[in-house]
């Protein structure tokens, strides 16, 4: 016999913490949504050529190919298996919405604002929290030759609402400017690939520590002086306390290049306009250290961190890209969007005792105490679904502490009964399990009864 097992590196929940999970993803597909951003769905496996056309080498080492049972085994004229397989698992949503734009370019509407919420699949090491098979929420504005940088500000005022909706405590969203940081670059005498290799080395200082960030620079892959090294340091450790604090810290780095200010100006910009559409000044911030590995990012960056668990690290990070689809089509297709990778930041909140306490997605169960009373549960279960409550049936009629303890088991919080007396003097009785009261009302009174008890129907 085959012990049931998953694979490592999947995310596999029980019932009851679905249901927390599926109310994460519902709850931040309504604020996608309330932003006016539109549904995407591609497929789980791209043409591997068009997955791969974009990666090095690293990102092959981590695909899942595809491959049918009709081709295994198949040789080329040489003898040899024919390359890579045709398809693979898609590793991000990025790589797919560049294939998507530019296949249906001509059919949408742009600026094109999509959200996409699927699952990806990366061929990582299996660790805590740290999955093979995970959901991301994405979302993207993509214009057609250019696309104003006020959508820029627009990005950090979605992540304010999906943040506050979810209720997972207070939160920060950092911010900093690809051009402040080349721009910086440049007045230090950092210049072509050197400045992708400081990107990069800047992008870990939250894992490696100053310390092992400044042997790196100084050492013999960068070369940089100590002094040159204490200065992006220096550099790195601004941060902002405040919407009046950001402007000061911007104003104090002194003069620059011309892409240094205007990196300095778009974030400028940025805060003005996050003020204006109202955002607390509490959750954003300039930081200086964020730089975002990632090539394709040209303009602002943005990660989020819980204010009281940094130690859970970024829970929403993205940013500005110029040229999404260069791959794929001669248009440039400028953009700005952030993703959240929803499996480990709930692994991580789950962790951490942030999610709210598991309950079963069953409001009311109505039961049965005898079988002449089945057709009465039956409608009465219709009359509370159609009300808005979701109600299930027990089947069977069986002891009524049976049926009560089954109820809490599963979660649910309130039993509905009717026996012979109830049914014969036009009444129905409740028992809520959380607070252990019971009470009779008569049939009239049922669904104001249920609202007491449960609340707003969701």
């Amino acid at each position: 016999m085959i012990k049931p097992r998953t694979p490592a590196g999947v995310l596999e929940l029980l019932p009851r913490e679905q249901v927390v999970f599926q109310r994460m993803l519902d709850g931040i597909r309504s604020t996608f949504e309330s932003f006016g951003f539109l549904p995407v769905e591609t497929p789980v496996f791209e043409l591997s050529e068009v997955l791969l056309t974009k990666t090095g080498g690293e990102t092959e080492r981590q695909v899942y190919f595809v491959q049918s049972t009709g081709a295994l085994g198949k040789l080329s004229e040489s003898g040899q298996d024919a390359g890579l397989p045709e398809m693979a698992l898609r590793f991000d949503l990025t790589v797919p919405l560049a294939r998507y734009v530019a296949e249906h370019e001509h059919e949408l509407v742009f600026p094109f604002r999509r959200y996409q919420m699927q699952r990806v699949y990366r061929g990582e090491r299996a660790q805590r929290g740290r999955f093979r098979e995970f959901y991301q929420c994405d979302i993207d504005v993509i214009g057609k030759d250019a696309l104003s940088p006020r959508y820029d500000a627009e990005i950090p005022a979605v992540i304010h609402a999906v943040f506050e909706k979810l209720a997972i405590g207070e939160f920060t969203i950092q911010f900093n400017h690809r051009k402040l940081l080349r721009g910086f670059f440049e007045g230090l005498g950092i210049e072509g690939e050197r400045q992708d290799l400081v990107l990069r080395e800047l992008d870990k200082l939250d894992k490696r520590g100053e310390e092992a960030v400044h042997a790196t620079l100084t050492g013999g892959d960068f070369g940089l002086s100590a002094e040159t090294a204490d200065r992006l340091l220096a550099f790195s450790r601004i941060r902002s306390t405040g919407h009046a604090d950001a402007l000061a810290k911007l104003e104090s780095l002194g003069a620059g290049t011309a892409q240094f200010e205007e990196g300095r100006q778009a974030l400028r910009d940025t805060l003005e306009q996050l003020k204006a559409m109202g955002i607390p000044e509490s959750r954003y911030a300039i930081n200086l250290s964020i730089a975002r590995g990632l090539d394709y990012y040209t303009g602002i960056v943005y990660e989020t961190t819980l204010n009281a668990h940094p130690q859970i690290g970024s829970i929403c990070s993205g940013g500005r890209y110029e040229d999404l689809a260069s791959h794929y089509t001669k248009s440039k297709l400028p953009g700005v969007g952030i993703s959240i990778g929803l499996s480990r930041l709930f692994w991580q909140l789950r962790e951490a005792g942030l999610l709210p306490t598991p309950e079963n997605g069953v409001d009311v169960l109505v039961a049965l105490l005898d079988d002449d009373g089945f057709a009465d549960a039956l409608a009465l279960s219709q009359r509370l679904r159609v009300a808005g409550w979701k109600v299930e049936t027990q089947m069977e009629s069986r002891k009524i502490a049976k049926q009560f303890q089954y109820a809490d088991k599963a979660g649910i919080r309130v039993v509905v009964l009717r026996g012979d007396s109830e049914r014969a003097n036009d009444q129905v009785t409740l028992k809520d399990l959380r607070s252990g009261e019971q009470q009779t009302v008569a049939m009239a009174q049922l669904e104001p009864a249920l609202q007491a008890i449960l609340g707003e129907k969701a």
